[in-house]
C-alpha cells in the first residue's frame, strides 16, 4: 500500500529498511507516537500529506480516488464478497444422504443419476455409539456402478442447513417428481416475507441466498433471491434464578418454580425456591434459554388464560423486532381487555334483541359524526400499521376503539346513530382485531349475527369522508399562555376564528380594558392574543 503509519506490512518492511514513515491520516485531537502503528491505523480520519485528498474524510478520500483512477483508466472501485467455507458434511443419521460411493479402485464415484435419491433407512436408532448407518451392512455395502466391485457408500449425512436452504422452494411444488423443483417454484418464489432471529440472518438467510443463486446458475430455478422482505426478530428476556453447590455445579430453576420476597413496603428482599423453601440466587434478566431455564411455557399461559390472551399480551408487549422482557403482569392486562370485549359483545347482543339494527346508514348529528371520525381514524392508523408490522400499535388501536365504542354506548344520541355506530364500529374492530386474536372474535362474529365467517370477511375500507372534520377545536393563548378552547368551523376564514376567539368569556377575562397588540392564528392548532 505504500503508507507505512497506517499498515501493517509497510510499518514492518519501513522499519526494516530504514524507511521513513510519514502520517497521511490525522485524526483531530490525537496525536501518536511513530513506533505505534496500530494506534495509526485503527482510526478512520482525515487526510493530510496527501495532495488533491487533503482535508477529505475516510469516505470522500475513497470516492475521489476511485473517479481519479477511472479517469486514467487505472482502475475502478468494485466491491467483492467473500463467503466462507461451509463444512457441510456430519456424522449423524438425520441429515440428507451424501450421494458418493466409495471403490478401491475407482476412488470417489457419484451415485448415477438414475439411482437418485438415496433413500436412508428409517428403523435405526441413534445410541450414542457412532454413527448408525455404519452398522446397516444392507445400506452400506453397495456395488460400484463405474467397475462393479464391491464398494461402500458414503454414510456421512448433510448438514441440516442444507435442508433448510431450498425447502422453501420445493414447498411451491412439494409433490414434483422430475427434480428438485417444477415451473411453479417460479410462479410462488420468492416468499413475501422472511421472519427470524438473529442467528437465521447471519445464517440460515446468507445460505438460502447462496443456495438459490447456485439453483438459478443450473438453471433449476428462474429467481435469484428468495425472500423480499426480512424482519429479525427481537429476543425474549426473563429473570434467571440458580444455585452454585460446593461441588462448582450450578443449577438454574425456572422463574415460576422460584417465590419472591417482599417486605412491608414492597421492597424485593429475596427469593426462595417453592418447593423446599430455600433461597435461591438471582441471576438478572437475561435472554430467554433451556440452559439457563429461565422460558415460560406457552400452554402455561394457554390453560390459565387461554390462547387468544397469550397471543395479545406477545403482540402487545413491544414491537416484533425490539427485545421484550417479559412480565406476567402484562398477561393479566391483556385478559382484562379480552374480558371486556367479550362483555360489550355480550352488552350488543342484547341490544340486538331488544330491536336495535345492524344495518350501516349516515349518521347525522355532530357528536355522532365526531365519534364515527375516531373509529376511521383508528381503523386507519390500524392499517398503516399492519402493512408496516408494527403489532403492538395494531392491538394499542383495537384497545382504543374499545373505548370509543364504550363511550359510544353512554353517549347522548338517538338510538338509531347508536345503533349505527355500534354495529359499524364493533364489526370493524372485530376484523382489526382477528388476525391477533382468532378465536374470540371469530366466536363473538358469529354470535352476532355478522354475516359469513369472519376470516373470510373483507378487510374493512377506512371512509375518507368520515375523516373530514366539520368542526374543529382549537388553543386560545393569550400571552403565549392557555386560557381557552373555541370550536369553530374547520373552513373557517382566519378573521372569522379571530373574532370568536375574542369573544370568548374566559378569553375576555384576562384581557378585559386591555390593548391587543396583535392575534396570531396558527390553523388546525391554535390562536395566540398578544395583549
Amino acid at each position: 500500500m505504500g503508507v507505512p503509519a497506517h499498515d501493517e506490512r509497510d510499518f514492518l518492511f519501513a522499519k526494516k529498511y530504514d524507511i521513513d514513515i510519514q502520517q497521511v491520516i490525522e485524526v483531530p485531537e490525537k496525536q501518536y507516537a511513530t513506533d505505534a502503528w496500530e494506534a495509526w491505523y485503527a482510526d478512520k480520519g482525515l487526510c493530510v500529506n496527501s495532495g488533491p485528498y487533503d482535508d477529505l474524510s475516510f469516505d470522500e478520500s475513497v470516492e475521489a480516488i476511485s473517479k481519479d483512477l477511472l479517469k486514467r483508466n487505472l482502475g475502478d472501485k468494485h466491491t467483492q464478497w467473500r463467503l466462507r467455507d461451509w463444512g457441510i458434511s456430519r456424522q449423524r443419521y438425520w441429515g440428507t444422504p451424501i450421494p458418493i460411493i466409495h471403490c478401491e479402485s475407482c476412488g470417489d464415484v457419484p451415485v448415477p443419476e438414475a439411482d437418485l435419491p438415496v433413500i436412508l433407512p428409517e428403523d435405526c436408532v441413534p445410541d450414542g455409539s457412532g454413527n448408525p448407518l455404519n452398522k446397516r451392512l444392507d445400506f452400506l455395502h453397495c456395488k460400484c456402478p463405474t467397475c462393479g466391485q464391491d464398494a461402500r457408500r458414503e454414510t456421512d449425512t448433510m448438514d441440516t442447513f442444507v435442508d433448510s436452504s431450498w425447502y422453501f422452494l420445493r414447498f411451491a411444488s412439494a409433490d414434483a417428481s422430475g427434480g428438485m423443483v417444477d415451473e411453479r417454484a417460479n410462479y410462488w418464489l420468492p416468499v413475501d416475507q422472511y421472519i427470524g432471529g438473529i442467528e437465521h440472518a447471519i445464517l440460515h438467510l446468507l445460505y438460502s441466498r447462496f443456495w438459490t443463486k447456485v439453483m438459478r446458475d443450473l438453471e433449476v430455478t428462474e429467481i435469484s433471491e428468495p425472500f423480499s422482505n426480512l424482519l429479525t426478530q427481537g429476543m425474549v428476556l426473563n429473570e434467571i434464578f440458580f444455585r452454585a453447590e460446593d461441588s462448582g455445579r450450578v443449577s438454574y430453576f425456572n422463574p415460576t418454580d422460584v417465590e419472591l420476597i417482599f417486605d412491608e413496603s414492597g421492597k424485593r428482599t429475596g427469593q426462595q425456591l417453592i418447593e423446599d423453601g430455600q433461597s435461591v440466587e438471582a441471576g438478572g434478566i437475561r435472554t430467554m434459554s433451556k440452559s439457563k431455564n429461565n422460558g415460560v411455557d406457552p400452554q402455561l399461559l394457554i390453560d390459565r388464560y387461554g390462547a387468544d390472551t397469550a397471543r395479545f399480551f406477545m403482540m402487545f408487549a413491544s414491537p416484533p423486532e425490539d427485545t421484550l422482557a417479559w412480565n406476567d403482569d402484562g398477561v393479566e392486562g391483556a385478559y382484562r381487555f379480552l374480558k371486556r370485549l367479550w362483555r360489550f359483545g355480550y352488552q350488543f347482543q342484547k341490544s340486538i334483541a331488544e330491536g336495535l339494527t345492524l344495518g350501516r346508514a349516515q349518521v347525522s348529528s355532530g357528536k355522532a359524526k365526531a365519534l364515527r371520525r375516531d373509529l376511521h381514524i383508528l381503523l386507519k392508523q390500524a392499517d398503516f400499521d399492519y402493512q408496516r408490522k408494527q403489532f403492538n400499535t395494531v392491538a394499542s388501536a383495537g384497545m382504543k376503539m374499545l373505548n370509543t365504542l364504550e363511550r359510544i354506548q353512554g353517549a347522548q344520541l338517538n338510538q338509531d346513530e347508536k345503533s349505527i355506530l355500534r354495529a359499524e364500529g364493533f364489526g370493524i374492530l372485530m376484523k382489526i382485531l382477528f388476525p391477533l386474536v382468532p378465536h374470540i372474535t371469530e366466536c363473538l362474529w358469529n354470535e352476532l349475527d355478522f354475516e359469513g365467517d369472519l376470516q373470510y370477511a373483507s378487510w374493512p375500507q377506512v371512509d375518507e369522508a368520515a375523516l373530514v372534520q366539520d368542526e374543529i377545536e382549537l388553543v386560545v393563548q393569550v400571552n403565549g399562555k392557555l386560557r381557552s378552547k373555541i370550536t369553530v368551523s374547520a373552513s373557517a376564514p382566519k378573521e372569522e376564528v379571530k373574532e370568536i376567539a375574542l369573544r370568548d368569556e374566559l378569553v375576555q377575562n384576562y384581557i378585559q380594558t386591555q390593548l391587543v397588540k396583535k392575534i396570531v392564528v396558527v390553523p388546525g392548532r391554535l390562536v395566540n392574543i398578544v395583549i
